[in-house]
């Protein structure tokens, strides 16, 4: 990763004003308008120190979110690795739980399937078998993201320091080893408000989601952090996001996993 072109204090005080935005529900302006030398290693050092502060106020770490797990993207915003962010405890809302949209800014969601390790995992060269190998159970999943950026405009360095977009999450179906489904050609049916959203299979997820969650490893090493054993990893939007507001109800069916809904108030 290359070296950060911001200053300590630079760091710290975007972190602040990313922080305040996110608790505030309140839009700002991209924080390159105002450093447009800030890198991928800059979004990155913010994030970490976004999550640092949430941390600090009794916020508990409970895994990590991939984003941009696409090939296509990944070359259309020159990354060669998914970006990452951070999920805690605050974050998760359990199965039909009742989603409130008056605490976002610009609520999407997005259907994933989630990986709960029983082992840790590190390292620069992560594979795809040493992930299914480290992990418990796969789920289906929702992520709702929500960018804090005004009219939902950003860039990679922007978005990776609020924290890739990650708001809320879902995860619903039954657990599965990973052994047990074949992860590479999962169907998934998303649904709002009853009406057809989204039709895809697992593999639009890099080829194949546990594909994402090495890759996230490799970036997580980079970035001098490992992904702890008990941890729940989003491995990326199998469709695309779907804009939602009070009273919509969003739910998707996934092969061989059951479903997941959740309804937004």
């Amino acid at each position: 990763m290359m070296a950060t072109s911001l200053s300590s204090s630079e760091i710290v005080g975007l972190a602040e004003r990313v922080d305040r935005a996110q608790q505030a529900s309140q839009p700002i302006t991209k924080l390159t308008d105002e450093f447009p030398a800030m890198n991928i290693a800059d979004g990155y050092a913010v994030q970490l120190e976004l999550r640092r502060r949430k941390l600090a106020r009794g916020e508990r770490s409970v895994g990590w979110k991939a984003g941009v797990t696409s090939r296509a993207k990944m070359v259309q915003v020159g990354v060669h690795a998914p970006t990452v962010g951070f999920l805690t405890n605050t974050m998760a809302r359990p199965e039909s739980s009742a989603v409130r949209t008056d605490d976002l800014v610009h609520p999407r969601v997005e259907c994933e399937i989630a990986f709960v390790t029983r082992q840790a995992l590190r390292g620069a060269h992560c594979t795809r078998e040493q992930v299914l190998a480290a992990t418990d159970f796969v789920l289906p999943a929702l992520e709702v993201i929500d960018s804090r950026y005004a009219g939902f405009k950003f860039d990679m360095p922007s978005v990776i320091a609020d924290n890739c977009s990650a708001a809320r999450y879902v995860t619903g179906g039954w657990p599965r080893s990973p052994l047990d489904v074949d992860l590479h050609a999962l169907g998934v049916v998303f649904e709002k408000n009853g009406e057809a959203e989204g039709l895809a299979a697992s593999a639009a997820v890099l080829g194949h989601p546990a594909d994402a969650v090495a890759m996230l490893v490799a970036v997580l090493t980079e970035l001098g952090e490992e992904l702890p054993a008990g941890s729940v990893v989003l491995s990326g939007g199998i469709t695309e996001a779907v804009v939602v507001q009070a009273g919509d109800h969003v739910s998707a069916r996934f092969q061989h996993l059951g479903s997941v809904s959740a309804k937004f108030v």
